[in-house]
């Protein structure tokens, strides 16, 4: 059975892929700032999850609560980070810039570097995380949301890379949406939406194989192959 963390489990993608995986017989850990949701979630599998309320952004306290809830887990083969926050922000009111860079790019940060120093000392695992196609482009309307997504995925290469020069078996999946059903979900002009548990299926289907980049739904690779030429 393996054992997963998926840090923003509460809502959207990361619910659905706690969900999906416990009725794949995973035992999962997961986290969140609302408790209630957490609750709901592991009352829905209570041999397979538990949980442990925590805010991505208090730093001082984030490898304490990892080691704790990876102790409580029995050990750690999978963690897949989904927090992440952006918000449209068309006066560049800095305290909305400032909440999106304390989530997706410090907080980010130290979730990703703990995770890999927790595989490199046991020689293995896997570390997945949500990205976005925004990443790849710039947005007059959300500035630092797409700003910071593309910090993930550069953030995501370079430990790639690390982990191939150490030759170690531990993989780095990017997993990079376009538009899915979810609260996440802003602005005008989307398309391709996809639902949920489609997008999720699609996720851990890459997951299983190991794959460096996952694009969901798979119809967004030709968005990405357009925003590398013209980004």
């Amino acid at each position: 059975m393996q054992k997963v963390i998926i840090m923003g489990a509460s809502s959207g993608i990361g619910r659905e892929l706690s969900l999906q995986l416990a009725k794949q017989n995973y035992h999962i850990a997961i986290t969140g700032r609302r408790t209630q949701k957490l609750e709901e979630l592991k009352a829905q599998y209570p041999e397979q999850i538990l949980y442990a309320t925590i805010d991505n952004t208090e730093i001082s306290s984030l490898e304490q609560n990892l080691d704790e809830l990876t102790k409580q887990l029995g050990g750690l083969d999978l963690l897949i980070l989904c927090s992440g926050i952006g918000d449209i922000n068309n006066d560049l009111d800095f305290t909305v810039e400032e909440r999106t860079i304390a989530v997706n790019v410090t907080g980010f940060t130290k979730i990703a570097d703990w995770t890999i120093l927790y595989f490199q000392k046991q020689k293995y695992g896997q570390f997945a995380a949500i990205t976005s196609i925004a990443g790849m482009t710039g947005y007059n309307e959300a500035p630092a949301y797409n700003a910071s997504k593309a910090y993930q995925i550069n953030y995501l290469l370079g430990l790639r890379k690390k982990m191939k020069k150490l030759q170690l078996p531990i993989y780095i999946t990017d997993i990079r949406p376009g538009f899915v059903n979810t609260d996440m979900a802003k602005g005008e002009g989307q398309f391709w939406v996809a639902p949920v548990d489609k997008a999720v299926s699609q996720a851990i289907t890459g997951i299983k194989a190991k794959k460096q980049l996952i694009y969901i739904t798979r119809r967004w690779r030709i968005i990405g192959f357009i925003l590398r030429i013209f980004g």
